[in-house]
């Protein structure tokens, strides 16, 4: 299948943060099986995180304050990046940073660097020159983090990774368009909480979290079709992609390809398994390729 200017094995990625750089899961996933791999995200310095506990089960998903943690952009094509490239899968880098510069700056450094396929913007950070209001939450603010990547991004397509925390996604979806990005991903995780009342504190080491999983799937389902009807770009549907069911309903609401993300936690094969299921689906079905079940969709939906 073909995702804009990249040619991919199937519809099937893994998530940004929930499957570590790829190479943890180097030993109990064949890589190259899967359509792509999206890496953790990566700032310009080293990040700490959040304190512990950063993870807790909630009905139906998953709570999660990682607090961005990661080893840096230098640190990832020094460690991670060679290991990486011993395996014929596709590589998307997840950026983030908290203003302009720093999303330019870790572009530019891997712009150098051979072994990645695409980039995917993290636009749910907040921007800390505009007093820590998510870069995604705003059109204007949307499109300039967007603009400025793409100056310093040349060589690779640019993926933009939307928030949920939106009164219009498809707005938000076109300005990133016509700010020069290539395909989307919809959605991020939802701010969320839960706390022990018995001991009185919140149940991760900080008061929030990013609620993901199978209860956020009906939301994000309707982002991705409202921005389908918004954009030309393709469309990455991430959000409680468990089964090839999952992965179908994204599908025929116009997305062109999926990311599993929280899966991954209680099921490290989760995406390997789903390429077999998906597979099998389509098969049964009669239909070979991606864009048929989307033509469906289109029209019966105009």
């Amino acid at each position: 299948m073909n995702l804009g200017a990249l040619r991919l094995r199937n519809p099937i990625l893994a998530a940004s943060g929930t499957f570590g750089y790829g190479v943890e899961f180097c030993h109990l996933v064949d890589l190259t099986r899967l359509g792509g791999i999206v890496t953790k995200g990566l700032s310009r310095e080293p990040m700490e995180g959040a304190p512990s506990p950063r993870i807790c089960e909630t009905p139906s998903g998953m709570l999660n304050a990682i607090g961005l943690q990661n080893i840096g952009v230098e640190a990832f094509i020094k460690q991670k990046l060679p290991e990486l490239r011993r395996f014929d899968v596709p590589v998307i880098v997840n950026v983030f940073g908290s203003c302009l510069e720093d999303y330019a700056e870790v572009i530019r450094i891997l712009e150098d660097t051979e072994g990645i396929a695409a980039y995917e913007l993290n636009i749910s950070c907040p921007n800390v020159k505009r007093g820590g209001v998510q870069f995604g939450s705003d059109p204007e603010q949307a499109a300039g983090a967007v603009g400025y990547a793409r100056k310093a991004c040349t060589r690779r397509p640019l993926w933009v990774k939307l928030s949920p925390l939106v009164t219009d996604i498809g707005l938000i979806a076109r300005c990133a368009e016509e700010a020069g990005a290539d395909a989307l991903t919809i959605a991020n995780t939802y701010p969320a909480m839960a706390v022990d009342w018995r001991t009185r504190k919140s149940r991760l080491g900080k008061p929030t979290g990013g609620l993901s999983g199978p209860a956020i799937k009906p939301i994000t389902l309707r982002l991705v079709w409202e921005s389908k009807k918004a954009v030309k770009i393709p469309i990455l549907g991430l959000g409680g992609v468990e089964t090839a069911e999952d992965v179908l309903n994204y599908l025929f609401v116009g997305a062109t390809a999926v990311q599993v993300g929280t899966a991954s936690f209680t099921d490290p094969r989760a995406s390997e398994r789903l390429v077999d299921q998906v597979h099998r689906a389509f098969f049964d079905a009669n239909m070979f390729t991606v864009n048929e079940i989307g033509a469906i969709f289109s029209a019966e939906n105009g």
